[in-house]
């Protein structure tokens, strides 16, 4: 049983706040954070992003506008049952750095074996491309954790 998902991509302040918001409003039962390989702590979630949750009436455009950076501890990743990346390198450093974690990192887009691109210090574009991915893969996760807890997806 898995109940700790922890949410993983560089900055902390693109992706991943919004796939962990997005995973919180769907999945309250469960337990999500999120965390950057590469970060300061404290920097808020991309205006962009932000004003792209808010304009689609999102659930998540508060968690994700509340939301702070924060750089990945090592506690943070042991303690995660699951952890979801947006890229393959970032789910190939997670195993390198905490070769325990082999068999619970997945990326967002596992089921379409793709990445997410990070947007950050792109155009509009690109932040509503990304957005459009990791909704999906949200929806994916949904229905895969839904399974596993089961509960039903809303």
């Amino acid at each position: 049983m898995f109940n700790r998902v922890l949410v993983v991509c560089i900055g902390n302040i693109c992706r991943s706040p919004v796939a962990e918001g997005l995973l919180r409003v769907a999945l309250p039962q469960l337990q999500f954070s999120s965390a950057g390989l590469g970060t300061n702590d404290g920097r808020p979630a991309d205006p962009i992003m932000v004003q792209l949750l808010q304009e689609a009436n999102s659930p998540a455009a508060d968690l994700v506008a509340a939301h702070r950076s924060r750089q990945l501890q090592s506690w943070m990743a042991t303690s995660a049952d699951v952890v979801l990346v947006m890229e393959t390198s970032h789910k190939q450093q997670m195993e390198r750095q905490y070769p325990q974690l082999r068999g619970r990192v997945f990326r967002l887009l596992e089921t379409q074996k793709a990445d997410i691109p990070d947007p950050y210090k792109q155009p509009r574009a690109a932040f509503e491309a990304a957005l459009t991915q990791i909704e999906a893969g949200v929806q994916d996760w949904q229905r895969k954790f839904a399974a596993l807890t089961g509960t039903k997806v809303k």
